[in-house]
């Protein structure tokens, strides 16, 4: 259960899930944007309220940036968002990469939405987690090459939707630490979390940073693996797109195939077990204890606010 950590966010009035697709703005054509790093002639910007994806038909990449401000806290309609966005891109032949990155300044996400597990029903919990779920699943077996320029604080949620992707570029700036720190707020990753991290930097690895809380430094989540490259925070979006130029040299069935191959164990676990997972996750979230002690943590970012 990755929440937001440690960047401050303000507390809003929600819309129930798929109310949003009133005024998402999907399709639309509008003139590309220059300087981009994925627009250029011929580029279709489409996107809705809180996601902007930029794709470039020539390159066969699009830019895909996030813009739920002040922190990218993801919300239930920016996790909807995004995972109509992805599919609209996989379903688009032209497209065979994304990179995923922030519109936000200093950070990339800092996590799931506080505000959708405090005070709320238990359908609403049940709601939001599994489009948590299917966020994760939407990515991490996405058959397009992801790649997450990290140019921000990167903890819980956000460390979910990076270590979904394929490859990592992290900003060079000590205050954009990423990790997974749920046990400092007294609650545990989900198994199919734990099992992205294990995949990632090694069962050993995972269990002291799972255990602690541990938020790594640029350095250190290069020397632990969880990022694939630092670079000064100016070059995230073009080393991206080089990374991006070295993963689609690959023949596209080939790479998919072998994708799938390494990820679909991972990813079966959850789908067989998708229910009880929600459930365990209501049942957890609305304890007494666990509402109190979100609530305290709620009121603390609210004070830094003020």
């Amino acid at each position: 259960m990755a929440l937001a950590s440690g960047v401050r966010f303000p507390a809003r009035a929600l819309l129930r899930p798929w109310s949003l697709l009133r005024d998402t703005t999907l399709g639309r054509s509008e003139p590309a944007a220059s300087g981009g790093g994925g627009g250029g002639d011929g580029a279709r910007l489409f996107g809705s309220q809180r996601v902007l994806v930029e794709p470039d038909a020539a390159s066969g990449v699009a830019v895909m940036k996030f813009r739920n401000p002040p922190v990218n806290s993801l919300s239930l309609e920016l996790l909807t968002e995004l995972v109509i966005s992805l599919e609209k891109l996989e379903n688009d032949k032209t497209v065979r990469g994304v990179i995923l990155t922030s519109d936000c300044p200093r950070v990339f996400s800092a996590g799931l939405d506080l505000t959708e597990m405090c005070g709320r029903n238990p359908a609403h919990y049940a709601e939001y987690w599994k489009a948590v779920q299917e966020l994760w699943l939407r990515t991490y077996l996405s058959s397009l090459v992801l790649v997450a320029a990290i140019n921000g604080a990167c903890p819980a949620g956000g460390c979910v939707i990076a270590l979904a992707c394929d490859c990592r570029v992290l900003a060079d700036n000590p205050k954009y630490h990423i990790g997974l720190n749920e046990t400092l707020l007294g609650i545990t990753a989900p198994f199919w979390l734990k099992d992205t991290y294990v995949n990632t930097i090694g069962h050993r690895a995972s269990e002291q940073a799972l255990q602690l809380g541990s938020l790594f430094p640029p350095s250190e989540a290069l020397q632990v693996g969880l990022v694939d490259q630092v670079v000064p925070e100016d070059q995230v979006l073009s080393t991206a797109l080089s990374e991006m130029a070295r993963w689609l040299a690959v023949p596209d069935h080939a790479r998919q195939l072998t994708k799938n191959m390494m990820r679909k164990a991972t990813a079966d676990r959850l789908l067989r077990q998708r229910d009880a997972d929600i459930q365990n996750f209501v049942s957890f979230i609305c304890r007494d204890s666990i509402q109190k002690s979100l609530q305290v943590y709620f009121e603390k970012l609210q004070q830094r606010k003020g």
